[in-house]
């Protein structure tokens, strides 16, 4: 008993540190959204919303918070983590920021869920009009259906969080399998955020091939420090 009530009490310490970390929303209204079964979800998916963003000082100031979530996580969650927060405890600023930029200005690792998509636009808008009702505005460069964002949400707002995810994990899977196939160290990343969703079956795994077919093979995505190149409501490739 002892020993939960700390797991508890470490929980709500760093739930309460993590939601000073939250970038991309600024509250609007006091929602009634209560929180999921699932609460360690929450802490995971800010965490992993903090380290798929550019490597810059505040960020890699954030560390050893973010190493504290890792190891209160169970190994799914955790483990990932504390194997990506290593690489960036071990590695230069300077590289990480190019390999930041290399990693994600790619079609196949693209951090906008709905890029390449014929109605990216209309999904774009569902997006935003869903942070809006939860009593969330957007705020910053990133466009709405940014993964970083979406994680941040459902951190947020749990519930219908975790709904939008699992309507994505087609996109969240082509990213994880385009950064597994690149070697990449932001797969572990991936690979957490993917043991917080329920798995592809059967045909849902057309839709990961499907989307991978229409995105342009080498068009760069545009992503950095100042957020990305292209613009929230895109209007090529979308009808």
């Amino acid at each position: 008993m002892v020993g939960s009530q700390a797991s508890a009490g470490l929980d709500s310490y760093l739930a309460e540190a993590l939601t000073g970390t939250r970038r991309f929303f600024t509250r609007t209204e006091v929602t009634v959204d209560p929180p999921a079964p699932e609460s360690t979800h929450s802490l995971a998916w800010q965490a992993q919303s903090l380290l798929l963003g550019f490597p810059d000082q505040e960020m890699l100031a954030r560390l050893d918070l973010l190493r504290l979530v890792s190891i209160a996580l169970d190994d799914p969650l955790g483990g990932p983590l504390g194997r990506f927060i290593d690489h960036l405890a071990g590695t230069p600023a300077a590289t990480l920021a190019r390999e930041y930029t290399a990693t994600f200005d790619h079609p196949d690792r693209c951090l906008f869920l709905t890029y390449g998509s014929r109605r990216r636009d209309r999904s774009l808008r569902r997006l935003e009009e869903t942070y809006r009702s939860s009593g969330l505005r957007l705020t910053g460069n990133e466009p709405p259906d940014h993964l970083g964002v979406l994680l941040e949400y459902a951190a947020a707002e749990p519930r219908t969080g975790a709904a939008l995810l699992t309507e994505h994990r087609a996109a969240v899977q082509l990213l994880r399998l385009g950064l597994r196939d690149a070697g990449s160290p932001w797969a572990d990343v991936l690979d957490s955020v993917w043991a917080t969703l329920p798995p592809l079956v059967g045909d849902e795994w057309l839709a990961v091939a499907g989307l991978a077919a229409l995105r342009p093979a080498h068009e760069p995505v545009g992503t950095g420090p100042s957020g990305p190149s292209i613009p929230r409501q895109r209007g090529e490739r979308l009808s």
